[in-house]
């Protein structure tokens, strides 16, 4: 004889077969869920990369549509200011040269449209097709800065500023968006600044903290706010330095 095991009963029976079947659907449920989460991460990471494409691709834009040749042709008249490869002699004036080609076209669009009101670029703008600004843009950006120097007695100030900001009265670090060396970030809508005149730089500033420039309103007017809380020895030495990275 041996000890069978005993039989179980009908409500045992059912129980048992109820908790076989919730254990199953956990299971499954589980196993569902792990797959859902994986199938999304992937999605997350797809549209991030995707993203990042997208803006590289849209930055690049200008470059991509000018024609650089041609922009050379077209620039004649900018370079009595800006000078025949965009290194400009004139502190007054801006160098373009090494500038992301998106910033400027988006320059010129605003001289056009008068959200950067200036006498002098206003009517050159207006003269410009959509086509001419690309391929304009598109040369300059191909050009190579001149290397500049910054002013020794400012230089421990200006640094102190472009890396660190001033927290206490919540001005940002300028390396933050335009990088180390002052080459801005074109996908970010940040331009290059490094190597640019201290005049010119000084002049923005001022421009910006006025409200008189606000060829800023893509990225939510950051210039202006910054550059108000900036005091004038500060703009100084900020400007020398910039004009000393390369």
């Amino acid at each position: 004889m041996y000890n069978r095991p005993p039989f179980l009963s009908k409500n045992n029976r059912e129980f048992s077969s109820v908790k076989l079947q919730t254990t199953i659907a956990k299971s499954s449920f589980r196993h569902s869920f792990r797959k859902s989460a994986v199938s999304v991460l992937a999605i997350v990471i797809g549209a991030s990369v995707l993203g990042s494409a997208a803006g590289q691709e849209g930055a690049a834009a200008a470059t991509a549509e000018g024609n650089a040749d041609a922009g050379k042709t077209k620039s004649a008249t900018c370079a009595a200011c800006h000078g025949p490869d965009g290194n400009s002699i004139a502190p007054d004036w801006p160098s373009l040269a090494g500038q992301h080609a998106s910033y400027i076209v988006r320059q010129l669009k605003a001289f056009k449209g008068g959200d950067r009101p200036d006498v002098t670029m206003k009517p050159f703008a207006d003269m410009l097709s959509d086509q001419d600004m690309l391929d304009i843009a598109a040369y300059f950006s191909t050009q190579k800065p001149t290397p500049k120097g910054a002013d020794p007695a400012l230089v421990s100030l200006g640094q102190q500023i472009y890396r660190g900001g001033v927290p206490e009265r919540g001005v940002a670090a300028c390396i933050a968006c335009h990088g180390p060396g002052g080459h801005g970030n074109a996908v970010s809508a940040y331009p290059r600044i490094g190597g640019q005149h201290s005049a010119y730089v000084s002049n923005a500033l001022h421009k910006y903290a006025s409200g008189d420039r606000r060829s800023d309103t893509e990225v939510n007017q950051m210039m202006r706010n910054v550059a108000a809380l900036l005091l004038d020895d500060e703009i100084k030495a900020l400007s020398s330095y910039v004009q000393g990275l390369n």
